[in-house]
């Protein structure tokens, strides 16, 4: 039987040392030390100091990354949502894989949702969380991945990037995210040819940036732009090798101008890569402790956060700000489904702040309703479960609680 090394015998100098760490093994950062106690591996004690090197560009946001519902749906559409009292959407991410088989056959669930002439009964629009497009060349692959999968779901489809939207692992994606600029942040909207290329009628959309603001009738939702790594997220960028904090100043503004907003609505905020996440992808949490920073700042914290980039369905909640916060991930839109760890209610870390509460390996979609007292959300599973909706949960806005 291997002999187990004592960290405080006399060979701790070389297992402490990030030397000796890169020589022994690929990973340069496989210490028991912790990283103020390492050498310096070019410039770096830790793997995290490391991936923010690595980070991308984030283009710039036009129109002050604001946009109203009525620029993505018309006026006409906003009203009968007025009139209605509540406003529904669908959400998901990881979708645009392959030929998007999967993809598609969750597309078509969510198009059962949709009955012409019902007005604001039918879901606002799809919220892509992220992810639509994996691999390379990704612009030539909007038709069988993105186009195709979606060419029944009647509805309007607004996205913020995942990883492998911004990653640029070939010069055909090069700039990063042109491909997810080009079919979602256009000047002006035109059915493009990868979209008209197969025969569907699906005009680009007009969002002003990779992060934006939506003003909708009873909630604001706000998407950012997490990066291209695969873990963890940042709100942070490099552009043009330099340090980039626009999108976090950005975002630092906006919470303080919705501070200050006469008309008080429902705030949900919207990452690829998830703040908790138990399984497939482990969570961010210095991404978490930026966005956190802004929202203390402002004194707004959301009322719902979605998510995805791991293949399940996870849901958390927080109680900070005075609030009862789900933490939901949703990457469920086609990609494999991924083992998850049961959820157990309890405490996910030390803190008693977030609790586990629910978990499902499973493709599927989120149904989210919102009004001026509550907002409603339901994950509903993929095929013969498609019967009832998995842990439905209603945000009371007045009080704050879920339940």
């Amino acid at each position: 039987m291997p002999k187990k090394i004592d960290p405080s015998g006399p060979t701790t100098a070389n297992q402490v040392s990030t030397k000796y760490s890169k020589a022994r093994f690929a990973h340069p950062f496989f210490l028991p030390a912790p990283p103020a106690q390492r050498l310096l591996i070019n410039g770096h004690a830790s793997i995290t100091g490391w991936s923010k090197k690595q980070l991308g560009p984030i283009p710039p946001a036009v129109r002050g990354g604001k946009m109203d519902l009525s620029e993505v749906i018309g006026a006409v559409g906003v009203k009968e949502i007025e009139d209605l009292g509540e406003i529904r959407f669908h959400a998901l991410g990881d979708s645009g894989v392959g030929n998007a088989h999967e993809a598609q056959q969750i597309s078509d669930e969510m198009a059962t949702d949709f009955t012409a002439g019902s007005g604001a009964l039918n879901p606002a629009f799809l919220f892509h969380l992220g992810d639509v497009i994996y691999g390379n060349d990704k612009g030539n692959h909007y038709g069988e991945r993105f186009y195709i999968p979606y060419k029944h779901y009647p509805g309007k489809i607004i996205a913020i990037p995942g990883n492998h939207d911004g990653e640029v692992k070939s010069p055909a994606d090069s700039p990063s995210l042109k491909a997810f600029s080009d079919n979602f942040c256009a000047a002006m909207a035109a059915v493009p040819p990868q979209a008209s290329g197969s025969g569907i009628y699906r005009e680009t959309m007009t969002q002003p940036g990779v992060y934006w603001l939506l003003e909708a009738p009873f909630v604001r939702i706000i998407g950012l732009y997490s990066n291209l790594l695969e873990n963890p997220g940042y709100i942070e960028g490099i552009t043009n090798g330099k340090a980039d904090t626009s999108q976090l100043d950005w975002l630092a503004r906006t919470l303080s101008s919705i501070a200050t907003a006469k008309q008080k609505k429902a705030l949900i905020v919207a990452t690829h890569h998830p703040p908790y996440s138990q399984s497939g992808h482990s969570g961010s949490t210095e991404m978490n402790q930026s966005i956190d920073a802004a929202c203390a700042q402002a004194g707004v914290f959301p009322d719902l956060f979605l998510s995805a980039h791991s293949h399940t369905y996870q849901r958390y909640t927080r109680r900070i700000g005075g609030k009862q916060v789900p933490y939901i991930v949703v990457g469920t839109g086609g990609m494999p489904p991924q083992p998850v760890v049961p959820a157990t209610g309890q405490p996910a870390g030390a803190s008693n702040e977030v609790t586990y509460d629910a978990a499902m390996s499973s493709l599927g979609y989120l149904f989210v309703t919102a009004s001026a007292k509550k907002i409603t959300v339901q994950f509903w599973p993929q095929g013969s479960q498609h019967t009832k909706p998995y842990d439905p949960l209603t945000i009371d806005l007045a009080t704050h609680t879920v339940s």
